[in-house]
């Protein structure tokens, strides 16, 4: 456990002091916002439906930029041989990544949430508790096999193309199931609907989770 704090604390230090992926992460989804926000400014009044899917978009383009930088810090300092010395077990370094990961993408969303319900003249209040409970489940998915994935690219010459190329296949069915969920928060009372999106997210996190911490040791040694 100690050794997990010490990984993530360490990511969230050198995050905020420099800024760098978050930024980035921001600034991407803004755009995204800004762009469905012009392109479908004459649909307006019947957009509601399609806030879901822009919102997914936007948080899944800004997470996966933040995920290209989750290793980045180490191999360009030549310091990821040296991450592997740690005498610990390597799932706890998969973990520590895996959360300093889940906390920078759901800071983005928050913000790039906010600016959405400015942007779409949305009025949110219920429904909050709901839309975090879906976006912690969906984003902890997304990093669950993003963190592993990121491993793996990020020894190839090309990882911010080949990143996204392997994960948004494989987190298709929790990104679809998130978009489900948020279009039933945001577009009706009778949340009884919800039940089966949180499953579907809930069991293939956990799928996904557990078989990226089997598989961590194998894709760092490789």
């Amino acid at each position: 456990m100690h050794k997990i704090w010490a990984i993530f604390r360490k990511d969230l230090i050198i995050e905020f002091r420099t800024k760098d992926s978050l930024t980035a992460m921001l600034f991407f989804g803004v755009v995204v916002l800004v762009i469905f926000n012009f392109a479908l400014g004459s649909l307006h009044d019947t957009l509601r439906p399609a806030i879901p899917g822009i919102l997914w978009v936007a948080f899944t383009f800004s997470g996966t930029l933040g995920l290209n930088r989750l290793f980045a810090a180490e191999k360009e300092n030549g310091c990821l041989q040296g991450l592997l010395m740690i005498p610990a077990d390597r799932g706890a370094i998969y973990l520590g990544k895996m959360l300093a990961s889940l906390v920078f993408m759901l800071i983005s969303e928050a913000v790039i949430f906010i600016i959405g319900l400015v942007l779409f003249n949305l009025t949110v209040w219920t429904e909050i508790p709901w839309l975090v409970l879906v976006f912690i489940v969906g984003t902890l998915g997304f990093t669950a096999v993003g963190t592993l994935l990121s491993a793996i690219a990020v020894n190839t010459k090309l990882r911010e193309v080949l990143l996204p190329l392997m994960l948004f296949p494989v987190v298709l069915p929790i990104l679809i199931n998130a978009v489900e969920a948020t279009r039933i928060i945001l577009n009706g009372s009778d949340y009884q609907g919800l039940k089966l999106p949180l499953t579907v997210m809930s069991v293939f996190t956990i799928v996904f989770g557990t078989v990226s911490y089997l598989l961590f040791e194998r894709v760092l040694e490789e």
